[in-house]
């Protein structure tokens, strides 16, 4: 199989800075955005020029600065908002016009109170504008994941006739089921005419825990860009995680897709965008968490040591972060303590570990995790022990 490259479109500094707390200063939208260049992002979502002053004066300065990556900036389907965006990105060495509505009939009726046909026409009206400044125009049909995929093949077809490039395909709510969403991918592949002419973007969110399975998914139905942010910031239960669809992507090698992104700069990146944007990360959070290459469990921790494919997949090197850890609690074995008595410069042998382990577990059921310093204090104790007797 061919591989396929999947375009990574980082809107960490547009939709991740729209999490409440999270609003960027300009100096440091920049510096995550030429960290995001760093890490061989294709995309980078700057902002919502039109917004504020502040938003407009980020995305023309980081348009300024990045030199290979498509600086983007986002607009509604108003003509001052797209000439706005284009103002801002007039320095850009690639820019990019992200412009579109919303096509489901929640938002036609409720949200525009308005019509299929009408919207199809301001559909085609925004890309057109846009088409004005740029070559590289990427409509979005928000709330996509609920509309009628007749209609969407109809609005999508039209807009790339009036000059889209990029087909943004949001589930805006995060309701699609990954079969779903996959569905309707490939419902665009098979019944728009013209879907050649342009590249299909999933741009998932994460309401019900789907966003990365959502966007693999249409992925492999024929799309080649996702749309996503370092550490899944984002709306309300936030966005596709970028660390977590690269590295699906590098993991499945048989899927025949990669990416440019240097993995090894993933946990440095999550770290940055987490203490810029003062939003922790969970520690269970996959590829990035503090835990993620932890070991706890006695069962876990014996295959780990004897193998350490038996429970992980990924070399920690390989994304950055700290070497795998065997972190002791009650839940620890006999080889999990052998093994940090060693890393310690302790040498004992298994008649000695049967022994400790009793101590261990004592001290081990009263805190949560067994540290260094208890370990060399209870080793001492043992070895006094030992020589006394």
């Amino acid at each position: 199989m061919s591989k396929d490259k999947v375009y990574i479109f980082d809107t960490t500094l547009r939709d991740g800075e729209q999490v409440p707390g999270c609003k960027l200063n300009t100096e440091e939208k920049l510096d995550l955005a030429l960290k995001l260049e760093g890490l061989g992002v294709d995309i980078i979502e700057a902002g919502f020029p039109i917004s504020s002053p502040g938003d407009f004066e980020s995305v023309s300065q980081i348009a300024k600065h990045i030199k290979k990556a498509t600086v983007c900036g986002l607009s509604r389907a108003v003509q001052k908002d797209i000439e706005t965006a284009a103002q801002a990105l007039k320095h850009a060495a690639r820019p990019r016009i992200h412009t579109g509505i919303g096509t489901s009939d929640y938002h036609i009726k409720s949200k525009f109170n308005s019509t299929r046909e009408e919207i199809l026409q301001r559909a085609v009206q925004c890309v057109k504008w846009a088409r004005n400044f740029t070559g590289d125009v990427e409509f979005y049909a928000e709330d996509a994941g609920r509309t009628d995929n007749d209609y969407l093949a109809a609005v999508i077809e039209a807009v790339i006739k009036a000059g889209a490039t990029v087909v943004n395909i949001p589930d805006t709510t995060g309701y699609c089921l990954p079969y779903q969403y996959g569905e309707k991918i490939a419902y665009l592949v098979n019944n728009v005419p013209n879907i050649d002419k342009a590249v299909i973007s999933c741009h998932c969110h994460n309401d019900l825990g789907l966003a990365t399975a959502n966007s693999i998914t249409g992925v492999i139905a024929g799309a080649r860009q996702i749309e996503c942010t370092i550490n899944g910031l984002g709306e309300r239960a936030g966005n596709t995680s970028l660390e977590e669809v690269v590295m699906i992507i590098r993991q499945h090698k048989h899927l025949g897709f990669h990416t440019d992104i240097k993995t090894e700069q993933l946990n440095p990146i999550s770290r940055l965008v987490s203490d810029t944007m003062r939003m922790p990360v969970q520690p269970n959070k996959a590829i990035v968490g503090s835990n993620a290459f932890s070991h706890s469990s006695g069962i876990h921790q014996d295959g780990f040591l004897k193998n350490a494919l038996t429970y992980e997949i990924i070399n920690p090197e390989e994304v950055g972060a700290d070497s795998s850890k065997i972190v002791l609690t009650a839940r620890s074995g006999r080889s999990a303590l052998a093994y940090r008595f060693q890393k310690l410069g302790f040498r004992f042998d298994r008649n000695d570990i049967d022994e400790l382990y009793i101590n261990f577990l004592a001290v081990a059921d009263k805190k949560k995790e067994v540290e260094d310093a208890d370990l060399a204090d209870m080793a001492q104790q043992y070895r006094k022990k030992t020589v006394t007797a």
